[in-house]
């Protein structure tokens, strides 16, 4: 007997059996029941969550010989002929590769006729965006009044590339990507129907994988039963895929809590060594990061989430890591997967994005704990922590307040409400310029403001200075820096510094900012450059050269003297 692919085999047949799309199936259902079905749908979204599959059904339910309802029988001659791809009246049409205007006046020139066996005759559209514009227009008069016998089921994963005149005479429906706990309880029942052997971390894996898709997810677990040889097993499963265990990521983040470069850097080794897909582990990185969080800003709901036998490593992590690390780390993790392809090869990307946690981690002068707050960045003023860069999309203006400190907690994760900060201690006043605005470049020294943090700060000037908020002007080329928790680290430094508390605004401005200590520092270089170049032509050494033996300076050796 021919084998059946399981994403075949398990095709739901009635929508009682589709997984997910509960808001889809409810609409169509009461529409069904009602007798009050629009003569045009057209369903959205990524492949493999059900788009066609619905349309099929949906077919059937219109034309079942027990009549019109929302639960079609299955058992009658078109039930079966649908299911089995043979019944005439429904007309599936693969628009990738008849894209032409020629296939669709056909399809217009067959709607007029009656139906060969069942009520209506059903044209199912798949990637209908693949039209070429003269199709779709040579379709729009009878998609707008079509014969009453006549239904259009239009499936796309592109509803961008439609013209508005074809959306608009159709009801749409969005087809949302499935949860991972959704695709592997689908896996879970399947395999127990037919009687494989299994273990619930292999399906977890495989639900991942899917990334949204059933389609993709039934496609993984048959690669998995062939790679197995019939049984599913949670190593195999690793090695088909290139994951890891979640054991290794737990140590990453062990060796990064401890701040230990040398023992990071051992378990990426060891990581690499099984040839993984460093991008799925930076996502499960984030993935973990992600309970970590929630065990520590809302315990609740963690605890309401499927056990594991990783909790105890995550609770032990929970309290050795700051929550504004494990933000930190999380962006670093979900940028660094989308930078490897920048990367001379995956695993300098991999490590690199690892590196970048250790170094904008806790300093090893201070706690690492959550116990030490903001306490132990300010004494270590040495290993300024900031926020990734993120893409150019970021929006051009934030307002942003201090962070706050997290209250103690030594016999539980840190609890969800934090304790604000304690008032800054009086420091000498600050210089005012000649507009009366505090003197910002005086500011971001006294506030010991590095790194990136330093780099956002350069490139603004301060606007203007009222209630208690210093509102800056930032160059749109440095948008991105201006996210939190930077932001927050950076107004509570210039509270420290100003001995007030004080809240920062940032305004983006794409056509300049003018006079910042960038601008200046800038100004200052090219002077010196300039100085030092005019100086090396003078010197009297270099002129004779010139004049006996034609010598020249090539002007981008020439430096300014440090000092």
């Amino acid at each position: 007997m021919t084998y059946q692919v399981l994403a075949r085999k398990w095709r739901p047949r009635r929508f009682t059996e589709l997984v997910g799309q509960e808001h889809v199936v409810r609409a169509l259902s009461n529409a069904l029941d009602t007798g009050r079905t629009h003569h045009a749908y057209l369903f959205t979204g990524t492949r493999g969550v059900g788009k066609t599959t619905i349309a099929r059904i949906f077919a059937k339910s219109l034309n079942c010989e027990q009549g019109q309802s929302a639960d079609p029988c299955g058992q009658c001659a078109i039930c079966t002929a649908v299911d089995e791809g043979r019944f005439v009246d429904l007309l599936e049409i693969d628009a990738a590769s008849n894209t032409g205007v020629d296939d669709v006046r056909e399809v217009i020139e067959n709607a007029q006729y009656a139906p060969t066996r069942g009520r209506f005759k059903v044209y199912l559209v798949d990637e209908v965006h693949m039209l070429s514009k003269s199709a779709f227009n040579a379709l729009l008069k009878t998609l707008e009044e079509p014969p009453p016998h006549v239904k259009f089921l239009l499936a796309t994963t592109d509803p961008q590339k439609l013209p508005v005149t074809v959306l608009s005479r159709c009801l749409k429906f969005n087809l949302k990507r499935l949860l991972p706990d959704q695709i592997s309880g689908q896996m879970q029942h399947i395999l127990e129907a037919e009687g494989v052997e299994h273990d619930p971390v292999s399906i977890g894996e495989l639900a991942r994988a899917a990334d949204g898709s059933m389609r993709d997810g039934l496609s993984l677990l048959d690669q998995a039963l062939a790679y197995g040889g019939g049984v599913l097993k949670a190593d195999d499963v690793r090695a088909m895929l290139g994951s890891v265990e979640r054991s290794q990521v737990m140590g990453l983040l062990e060796a990064l809590a401890a701040s230990d470069g040398e023992a990071l850097m051992r378990q990426s080794a060891q990581i690499a060594s099984f040839s993984p897909d460093f991008g799925g582990v930076l996502n499960d990185l984030a993935g973990v990061l992600h309970r970590i969080q929630l065990r520590q800003l809302v315990p609740s709901l963690e605890a309401d989430a499927e056990a594991g036998d990783d909790d105890a490593a995550l609770a032990t992590l929970a309290q050795q890591l700051d929550p504004q690390d494990v933000q930190l780390y999380y962006q670093f993790a979900t940028q660094g997967g989308r930078e490897l392809n920048l990367a001379p090869d995956a695993r300098t990307g991999f490590e690199m994005a690892l590196l970048r946690m250790l170094a904008f981690g806790p300093s090893s002068e201070g706690s690492a704990g959550p116990e030490a707050g903001g306490a132990g960045r300010r004494a270590a003023s040495a290993a300024p922590r900031s926020a990734p860069s993120t893409p150019s999309s970021a929006p051009r203006q934030a307002s942003v307040a201090p962070s706050a400190v997290p209250a103690p907690a030594p016999q539980a994760p840190p609890p969800a409400v934090r304790e604000p900060a304690p008032p800054p201690v009086a420091a000498a006043p600050v210089s005012l310029g000649q507009d009366g605005l505090p003197d910002w470049e005086q500011l971001i020294e006294r506030a010991e403001l590095r790194g990136p943090m330093r780099a956002l700060a350069i490139n603004a000037r301060i606007r203007s200075f009222e209630n208690d908020t210093l509102e800056l002007l930032l160059d749109s080329n440095h948008a991105e820096l201006a996210v939190e928790p930077m932001t927050g680290q950076m107004a509570e430094r210039i509270s420290d510094a100003m001995g007030r508390r004080v809240r920062l605004r940032f305004v983006g401005s794409a056509e300049g900012v003018g006079d910042t200590p960038a601008t200046r520092a800038e100004a200052q270089r090219r002077e010196q450059q300039s100085a030092a170049e005019q100086s090396m032509q003078d010197d009297p050494l270099v002129q004779t050269l010139k004049r006996e033996f034609g010598a020249r300076v090539v002007p981008q050796s020439v430096r300014p003297l440090d000092g």
